[in-house]
């Protein structure tokens, strides 16, 4: 039952802010957990995803890389063939081998377009080639410019009259072929390392990061600022171990890569929205605490209000019983005292009554209400407690624009709580100071003594530790204190077993004289 009972305590009015902020907070965490582990398990599947890309991409550059040695030893075969060419003629011309021998060579080769043409240009064979030249019997013009691609073998006769023979060719259609489908190849690489990168920011440089081939998913005012570029290929570098890859006709190249700008605006959303679930607790915070603050003041207002009301019979009725009582001849001492305890509740009647409106601040004599409201207070409790108080400027009057009534109630509450503290048996002591343009005013007494932790919430309506009472003592002076005379009061120290020191704080208003 026992741990119920703090259970509903801890959910009571009083912590109700607290019971707020705790949850929202715990709301607040946890959403921040479970957003960086769903942000951490999106970047892993992402990183997954960009592995396979570059393995993808470094397999197919491999692949590149091997057509490319397949192209060229292509290119070499063809060479070969045209060179052995040259050597058949040579052993024709020279008698070492029958004309029929290079022929054979010629004319086995039906891909290579090859045309044989003497020192003065006339052609003397041809073949694969285009047949618009057909009747072309010159190497020159337009049909001459498509064989300027490799210089001609040259043939020379050294045994009859010194004459040269060229030997003209063009890559075969099979070699021209396979060349478009590794440029194609190339082409298509290249847009599938940009487009097909997993939506994540890439970079291709050569191995120097000096020379940029080509860019992914990276906005254009980004690459044209070559210092921005940098940065982010350094960034990506120190984020993924670069790609290399041996690119045909580029060499060896960088593929810089880091994840999708979706995934790194994700991992900061927690703490985005860590600040606007901050942010709603606290403009929740200060607007319940206005609302719960002016269903209070209405409160207040309608009790005090109500209780002047209900007091002002009974104190008609004991004003005229006083009058009564002068008349039969009663001891005027008593007499005086019983006006004494008449004119309080007409002055607590006034108090209350003036709750909810604003009071109007005189200037007044500090010291001698202090003075009027403690002997007023030492007549009504035991002679075991004891009253000091202390000016520490006995040579001046501190006049002061206050609320004579209400302040009064400030002091005597805070003086019946020491008496309540020291159960009627101690000492209470008064000090009064000026500091600059402040005026100090601590009470101290020889009571129980507050725990450090309640220093605050002592002030908050409700809060007692009397077996009788509303709790709103304390409440209202440091509302009187700080609403109406734009003070202070707090708890200065306090001891267990040895006592408290309450301070009140005013500022001057008027001088001191």
């Amino acid at each position: 039952m026992a741990f119920f009972h703090r259970i509903l305590v801890f959910f009571s009015i009083r912590n109700w802010r607290l019971f707020l902020v705790l949850a929202a907070a715990i709301a607040a965490i946890v959403s921040l957990f479970y957003t960086n582990y769903l942000i951490k398990k999106l970047g892993n599947e992402e990183r997954k995803k960009v592995e396979l890309w570059a393995s993808t991409i470094k397999r197919k550059a491999e692949i590149l890389k091997q057509n490319e040695e397949l192209f060229e030893l292509l290119k070499n075969v063809e060479k070969g063939r045209m060179e052995l060419l040259q050597e058949a003629i040579k052993g024709s011309v020279s008698m070492d081998e029958q004309p029929e021998i290079y022929q054979k060579i010629l004319y086995t080769n039906t891909t290579i377009p090859v045309v044989l043409v003497d020192a003065y240009n006339l052609i003397l064979d041809r073949r694969n080639t285009d047949t618009i030249y057909k009747d072309k019997d010159t190497l020159n013009g337009e049909f001459a410019a498509t064989f300027n691609q490799y210089p001609p073998l040259v043939v020379e006769d050294n045994f009859y009259n010194n004459q040269k023979y060229y030997i003209y060719y063009q890559d075969s259609k099979v070699f021209i072929k396979a060349r478009s489908i590794v440029d194609t190849m190339l082409t298509s690489f290249m847009k599938e390392v940009l487009t097909n990168s997993a939506s994540v920011p890439v970079i291709i440089t050569n191995t120097s990061k000096d020379v940029i081939y080509e860019t992914g998913n990276i906005p254009i005012e980004m690459q044209n600022d070559r210092n921005t570029m940098r940065k982010l290929i350094a960034n990506m570098e120190s984020q993924n171990k670069p790609i290399s890859v041996d690119l045909p006709e580029k060499g060896q190249a960088l593929i810089f890569y880091e994840e999708s700008y979706t995934l790194q605006l994700l991992r900061y959303y927690p703490y985005f929205m860590l600040i606007v679930v901050g942010l709603f607790i606290a403009v929740a915070y200060i607007t319940f605490g206005i609302n719960k603050k002016a269903e209070q003041e209405q409160l207040w207002v309608g009790m005090a209000k109500e209780t002047a009301h209900q007091l002002g019979t009974p104190l008609s009725s004991l004003i005229a019983w006083v009058e009564f009582l002068k008349l039969k001849g009663i001891d005027h001492e008593t007499i005086v005292e019983i006006q004494k305890d008449v004119s309080r509740l007409e002055t607590i009647t006034d108090r209350f009554s003036k709750i909810g409106s604003t009071p109007v601040l005189t200037e007044n004599d500090l010291m001698g209400t202090i003075h009027y409201i403690v002997s007023y207070i030492k007549a009504r409790v035991s002679k075991q407690v004891e009253f000091t108080i202390e000016n520490l400027n006995p040579d001046e009057r501190i006049l002061l624009d206050y609320n004579p009534p209400l302040f009064e109630w400030v002091i005597e509450n805070l003086l019946r709580n020491a008496v309540d503290a020291m159960e009627g048996k101690g000492k209470i002591n008064i000090s009064v100071g000026k500091i600059e343009s402040q005026v100090q005013i601590d009470i101290t007494d020889t009571g129980k003594g507050i725990p450090k932790n309640k220093f605050n919430s002592i002030f908050e309506p409700g809060f007692t530790t009397k077996k009788r009472g509303w709790g709103l003592g304390l409440s209202l002076a440091k509302r009187i204190i700080e609403d109406y005379h734009k003070g202070k009061i707090f708890v200065k120290s306090s001891e267990i077993g040895v006592g408290t020191t309450f301070r009140i704080i005013l500022v001057v208003r008027s001088v001191f004289r």
